[in-house]
């Protein structure tokens, strides 16, 4: 079964090339290549939540402190936790500088 990105949960139309990116523009989640592959997805494509700069429920959305009860009650951000499953499913990016660091 394929794994939807954010973007073909929404429909939003923000993905590139998508039919809403002419008058919104690329949505961060869609264009993040940071988080390529994250919860097995394209982008930010299954870790939206996490994407500052988001543009869900008709409004953009600012970084995951701010945006989280709402994030945490969306389809994608259940579909994709129930996917992963515990053991796979990633909250956030983890950056790689500060974990370089860590070691």
């Amino acid at each position: 079964m394929k794994k939807e990105n954010c973007w073909e949960v929404k429909k939003c139309g923000r993905e590139p090339g998508g039919v809403k990116t002419g008058e919104m523009g690329v949505c961060p989640a869609a264009s993040d290549t940071s988080c390529n592959g994250i919860n097995s997805g394209k982008n930010g494509g299954r870790l939206c939540w996490a994407i500052a700069g988001t543009f869900c429920g008709g409004k953009i959305q600012g970084d995951f402190a701010l945006k989280q009860v709402s994030c945490m009650s969306c389809e994608v951000f259940r579909k994709v936790k129930h996917e992963e499953g515990a053991e796979n499913f990633k909250l956030m990016k983890v950056r790689q500088a500060y974990h370089a660091a860590a070691r």
